[in-house]
């Protein structure tokens, strides 16, 4: 996997210093929306086209997030049913964000909203061919992870669990296939609850994460935005040191009768 270079995540040809990507959809507020993107270091901020509203500003996003300096909007096809709708979808928030990123969401039944995988891999082969930064979100399987690569996807987004659902990484075995297989970076975007579920992500070896409802449902969001980030950087300076494997029986870390039984030299 070649996903950082001097500990940045590159996507396209654009790179990154946070592993944290923010979504923008379950806020109280703007206020706190924006509040909770600064404490959160996060570069690279995610937003559906049906909140780009400037004629309602009590419904705009667009507004608020595109003042924020160094901070980078990809915009969402949520909403999307087809790969027909995403492609629209994606060409006019071009237009008026002028981004070149695009996170393709296309979950047709309201009840679990688990994303399509055929419509998603059409919708990505187009947005591909026009030239957007793809990455889309999609169930955590290998093949599919594998064949969104092989098109020009600049990442993959698999779930952790349903969207909203605060079930964590349900999928960590699929994960950990996606990773091992992977040329691209894998982002988990979806389930996660708490930042040690941040954590654990990056030193599984995801190149980073996307959070929304874990802190904008938070009692303190700005406070969880913050806990997050922290727990991101965490989680990489874990992987990078090396962590311990794992063993099935207990193993001393000293001597542990050597000195009693005088097998152990006297001085």
């Amino acid at each position: 996997m070649s996903v950082a270079q001097d500990d940045k995540l590159i996507l396209g040809t654009q790179v990154f210093g946070s592993r944290l990507l923010m979504g923008t959809g379950k806020f109280s507020d703007s206020e706190t929306m924006v509040q909770a993107i600064e404490a959160s270091g996060s570069e690279l901020v995610t937003v559906a086209l049906r909140r780009f509203n400037r004629d309602r500003q009590e419904d705009d996003l667009f507004g608020p997030l595109s003042e924020l300096k160094d901070v980078t909007l990809m915009p969402n096809t949520s909403g999307a049913r087809t790969a027909q709708e995403a492609i629209r979808a994606a060409v006019l928030a071009r237009e008026i964000s002028d981004s070149p990123f695009v996170k393709v969401e296309i979950h047709p039944n309201p009840h679990h909203l688990m994303p399509d995988p055929i419509e998603t891999y059409e919708a990505c082969v187009e947005l591909v061919r026009q030239d957007f930064v793809v990455m889309p979100y999609m169930p955590a399987d290998p093949v599919l992870a594998k064949r969104l690569e092989e098109v020009g996807c600049a990442s993959v987004m698999p779930l952790g669990s349903a969207i909203g659902s605060g079930g964590g990484i349900g999928t960590a075995e699929m994960l950990r296939l996606i990773i091992r297989d992977s040329r691209i970076p894998v982002i988990v975007d979806a389930g996660l609850r708490s930042p040690s579920e941040a954590a654990a992500a990056i030193e599984m070896g995801c190149s980073a994460v996307l959070v929304n409802s874990a802190i904008a449902a938070a009692d303190d969001p700005v406070g969880m935005a913050g806990a997050f980030a922290q727990a991101v950087s965490a989680g990489e300076a874990g992987r990078k040191s090396g962590i311990m494997p794992r063993s099935d029986q207990a193993v001393a870390t000293s001597p542990l009768t050597a000195f009693l039984d005088g097998s152990e030299p006297r001085n």
